[in-house]
């Protein structure tokens, strides 16, 4: 015996009467309209589109009326044995209106063109039906989607919408779909308070793929809300170093590094208008999140502050323009997917009451596009990145700086273009470039890429005297505590009686503390 899902009542069986909907000549016009590649409704994903036809495959009569409260009253009338059916009621005397209402679903179906003036032929219905997009979930695709497409062209003649594009359900940690019983929902005003509606907004948004699920997680918020406050003290720098600047349209002269950063926002317009068409919205989101991390903030601003903070230096008017721009076009990519942070930093950026949501949406162009040096520049962070690296292992204070020797031949007017920048990154002293690698010191760290090499001399990044006293006495702290735990391995009644999982432990860290001093006294045989 059925039972009722919400109160837990017993549910038995009731005859009566009902109004239905005959469903097999409306469903055949659906599947029929969707042979038609000229009028067919495009699915996203395109799975979806064989769970509409298959439920108009196998449909049944609609059983349309409610013993409901509320709704649209069913337009039919009894006097007797008499049924009246019409927009009104009867002119004669005792003609009583049914009580029932119809199916949600039934009013829902008719919201494209219903909302629009239909049955006239308004403004707004010759404008805007067929609608360009329906935006909804996959578990509702035979409740509302196809009961929308089967009224919409029995009335109107047409689909009512060209795409519709499914999304997913957000369910809780555990994956778990949110409902009042389980007690796993989330107040969105909650999260909004803590977070910003902009980072509910980009964590719903990040990482997900149409029709699929998705998991509520705060570590997406925390992201979300970091990425929020990268992008607002980005500005805030940016803005900072406008304060002076004068666009009065002269030619502008490019650099380098200019020329990458336009050259990657470029590419980056081209390959979200494409995510964006296409609908794949978290590809899109993801790729303006690295862009503006990335590239942007970790290293072009880097980049351009030996040019913005020195007033005397010619290409400073430059470096402020690239940087006006980038902020500029990369806040109207970001929009869609943060509209208020975005909007809040425009109009500070432009000083104008225009908001970003009606300005000008970033297009691609063939002049800015500038591979040979998007290439020279990815090779020079490639290096940059190496010193870091090779920096951070040796332990090597920020403070100390080295000598830079690269050995290239295609590169070497970039890296002369390239030097106060290469300088700041790489913590150099001094640039020296040479078109072969004779005479370089032999104990100097290598770091490669694919078209130049550099050597930094190993004395410039360690004292060799300090560096072998400080792994003395490294490995003398290792010593001792290997001594304590060859001790209780030697001991014969520690291995018999202790725990096996002790003594495992106790074997592991043998193994290691050798494992440390073997690498220590290479390290220090190799200085000397």
């Amino acid at each position: 015996v059925g039972h009722s899902e919400r109160s837990g009542a017993m549910v038995e069986p009731y005859l009566s009467k009902q109004w239905f909907v005959k469903m097999r000549p409306l469903a055949d016009r659906v599947l029929e309209n969707q042979k038609n590649k000229d009028t067919k409704v495009n699915f996203v994903p395109t799975r979806y589109e064989k769970i509409m036809n298959h439920w108009m495959e196998i449909t049944y009569d609609w059983c349309i009326s409610r013993q409901l409260w509320w709704g649209h009253r069913i337009p039919a009338w009894y006097k007797g044995d008499e049924v009246y059916v019409g927009m009104e009621a009867p002119k004669e005397d005792g003609w009583q209106q049914d009580s029932d209402v119809l199916d949600t679903w039934f009013s829902s179906a008719l919201w494209p063109f219903s909302t629009l003036g239909w049955p006239d032929k308004t403004e707004d219905f010759e404008r805007y039906y067929p609608n360009n997009c329906l935006v909804t979930g996959y578990d509702i695709i035979f409740f509302w989607v196809v009961r929308m497409m089967f009224s919409s062209l029995e009335q109107t003649g047409k689909v009512p919408f060209k795409d519709v594009l499914m999304h997913g359900i957000v369910r809780d940690s555990q994956g778990r779909k949110m409902s009042k019983s389980l007690g796993n929902g989330i107040d969105p005003l909650e999260i909004i308070d803590k977070y910003s509606a902009d980072a509910l907004r980009f964590s719903l948004i990040s990482g997900t793929t149409a029709g699929n699920d998705m998991r509520f997680m705060p570590e997406k918020l925390e992201a979300a809300s970091n990425f929020a406050n990268k992008v607002w003290n980005a500005a805030k720098f940016v803005l900072m170093n406008l304060e002076d600047y004068d666009n009065n349209n002269e030619k502008i002269e490019l650099c380098i590094e200019d020329k990458w950063i336009l050259s990657k926002l470029n590419t980056l317009i081209a390959e979200v208008k494409v995510n964006m068409d296409n609908y794949d919205l978290g590809v899109a989101l993801d790729k303006i999140y690295t862009f503006i991390w990335n590239e942007f903030c970790d290293w072009y601003i880097e980049i351009a502050k030996t040019r913005l903070y020195n007033k005397e230096n010619a290409t400073r008017k430059t470096a402020q323009y690239v940087l006006n721009k980038v902020l500029g076009d990369s806040l109207k990519l970001l929009h869609p997917f943060m509209p208020f942070v975005t909007e809040k930093i425009y109009k500070e950026l432009y000083n104008n009451d225009e908001s970003i949501m009606i300005s000008t949406y970033p297009e691609y162009s063939k002049d800015l596009e500038f591979k040979d040096e998007e290439q020279a520049v990815e090779e020079l962070k490639e290096v940059i990145t190496g010193i870091r690296n090779a920096r951070a292992k040796m332990n090597v204070h920020p403070s100390k700086k080295s000598k830079l020797i690269f050995v290239t031949k295609k590169y070497a007017d970039i890296i002369k273009e390239s030097e106060e920048f290469l300088k700041k990154l790489g913590f150099g002293e001094e640039i020296e470039i040479r078109e072969n690698k004779e005479n370089i010191p032999q104990n100097a760290v290598s770091i490669v890429s694919s078209n130049l090499e550099l050597f930094i001399p190993f004395e410039d990044l360690v004292d060799i005297k300090e560096e072998i006293e400080r792994l003395e006495k490294e490995k003398a702290k290792v010593l001792v505590e290997k001594e304590k735990t060859d001790k209780m391995l030697s001991n014969p009644g520690f291995v018999a009686k202790a725990p096996a999982a002790k003594v495992e432990e106790e074997k592991e860290k043998q193994a290691k503390f050798n494992e440390m001093i073997k690498t220590i006294e290479e390290r220090i045989q190799g200085l000397k």
